[in-house]
């Protein structure tokens, strides 16, 4: 065979293998709403900065018939390319071919681009479209679940690792992406959990649609398992990227600095009215989240989880921020477990890749009642305590209006090793509300009065008059300035500059053991 030949050979295979399951399949993924692996992949990267491995991959299993089974590329595409620029390393499963089964080749395709991953210090990304073990190579599939389970943890806290959801994800498979760092989900497409419908039916006779026990609002809403949720393919790929642009490439680096075209000086006088004076009337506190970052531009993480409390990236003077904020809409802002677990591993986040974290406090307790404390409040809440107070990045807190007790506390106080906190006139802290305490400390006084409810007033205005304001936690040295609130934005970055360089380290041991 010449050497033209054999590249026409090698120009065949590849054709072959790029045609996936067949044209067949292929229309079949086009009628159910879904791109195909290597569609998704040209979707997400910058075009023609794909770069496959591995496509001469097939299986090698003899049982039940594999042998005469064909697996172009063994139903996953694995490779590397650029996102604005930037090297990642993804891998998209086919599920044109078996289903996106993983078997053990499989498997060994996508541990080999892991591997690659961590030695480049690049981000992972990984398309999961699958209907999970391939039962045909039995332990092999679970062993290659195992692997890739042992790398999402190695690779935790080292490069970003992302998991985007674009089909069926059950039983075991489930597991690497919640090992990742955040879970995108498509309306209608994305499906994940352990156990499907019919299992559930048989074990608990409860009927449940495949959407409504693991769909994206599932998981965004009520789980909190994912993270981002999109109502098409081409949105979610357009979120990835703008995810990844606040992101570092990996642990050693620092997030990308972008130009800063909006006014670093720039004040806000809307802010100095924007808190109630009534203290029991809500507002938004995204409205003060873009009135502050460059450009207005907030990129929200789990949105519609525990919508108590905010969190998301953003830019001050063009470099990457974590912003947490309680959400005086929902439930007062109140620390519930939910928002505690949201919050903490979002923290935990930003410290791992050298995010600074902007605090907005606004917080009246940790949320009261039978269920939270039986369900672990206290665990839960400890949880946030121990993100903030581990965290080495800047820590910047400013405290907009309540922050009583033990909340006060969780809500990067300067006791748990905060570099700044500021804090708007507005700003009440106290060990609780001025109602709760007048009944404690004037109960006597209360009780004997001729008029129980007048002087209960007065003594609520005694104490509020009193307490409630940021004054004496500052003359205390727990807050180090009060600001107007219009100069938020100018006060941020000047706190971020000086922080810059802040370095900070702990005792030396494996690792903490924090409260899960």
């Amino acid at each position: 065979m010449s050497t033209y030949q054999k590249i026409m050979e090698l120009q065949d295979k590849k054709i072959s293998i790029q045609q996936s399951g067949g044209q067949y399949k292929i229309d079949k993924q086009h009628k159910s709403g879904k791109l195909t692996a290597r569609e998704r992949i040209e979707k997400l990267v910058d075009p023609g900065s794909f770069v496959e491995i591995d496509a001469f991959v097939t299986h090698r299993c003899s049982d039940f018939g594999m042998n005469n089974e064909n697996t172009p590329a063994d139903g996953v595409i694995t490779g590397y390319a650029t996102i604005d620029n930037r090297p990642v390393y993804l891998y998209s499963q086919d599920f044109t071919v078996k289903g996106g089964s993983l078997g053990e080749m499989h498997a060994k395709k996508v541990i080999k681009v892991m591997d690659m991953a961590m030695k480049m210090g690049c981000p992972i990304i990984g398309i999961n479209d699958s209907g999970g073990a391939r039962i045909q190579e039995g332990v092999d599939s679970l062993s290659g679940y195992g692997e890739i389970f042992y790398r999402n943890s190695m690779a935790s806290g080292v490069i970003p690792q992302i998991s985007v959801i674009l089909g069926p994800c059950a039983g075991g498979a489930v597991y690497s992406p919640a090992l990742t760092d955040f879970i995108f989900m498509v309306d209608n497409i994305s499906k994940m959990f352990i156990t499907g419908p019919q299992v559930v039916e048989a074990a608990t006779g409860e009927k449940v649609t495949d959407e409504e026990l693991g769909g994206s609002t599932a998981h965004c809403q009520i789980s909190g398992v994912a993270h981002f949720k999109y109502s098409s393919e081409e949105e979610c790929f357009a979120g990835i990227r703008a995810l990844l642009s606040y992101l570092p490439q990996n642990n050693l680096e620092d997030a990308l600095y972008y130009e800063c075209k909006d006014d670093l000086n720039r004040l806000e006088p809307v802010l100095n009215s924007i808190i109630p004076d009534n203290p029991n009337k809500s507002y938004d506190v995204k409205e003060i989240i873009r009135l502050i970052v460059d450009n207005g531009t907030f990129l929200e993480v789990q949105s519609l989880f525990a919508q108590n409390i905010v969190i998301g990236f953003a830019r001050l003077n063009g470099r990457p921020i974590g912003i947490v904020a309680n959400q005086p809409k929902i439930k007062a802002g109140a620390l519930d477990i939910d928002a505690s677990d949201k919050a903490a591993r979002f923290i935990r986040f930003c410290d791992c890749f050298n995010i600074p974290i902007v605090t907005l406090t606004d917080v009246p307790a940790f949320l009261p009642g039978v269920d939270q404390e039986h369900n672990g409040i206290i665990r839960h809440g400890a949880k946030l305590l121990y993100a903030y107070a581990e965290a080495t990045v800047p820590k910047i807190n400013v405290i907009l209006r309540k922050a009583y007790g033990g909340a006060y506390i969780a809500m990067s106080s300067k006791h748990l090793g905060t570099d700044l906190v500021f804090a708007w006139p507005t700003a009440e802290i106290a060990v609780m509300g001025p109602e709760g305490a007048a009944n404690i400390i004037f109960r006597k006084q209360i009780e004997e009065s001729n008029d129980p409810i007048s002087t209960r007033q007065e003594k609520i205005k005694e104490y509020r008059d009193r307490f409630s304001n940021p004054y004496i936690a500052a003359a205390r040295g727990y807050i180090d300035d009060v600001i107007e609130p219009e100069a938020t934005r100018p006060r941020l970055i000047s706190a971020l500059e000086i922080l810059q360089s802040k370095r900070e380290s702990r005792p030396p041991k494996k690792h903490g053991n924090i409260p899960l």
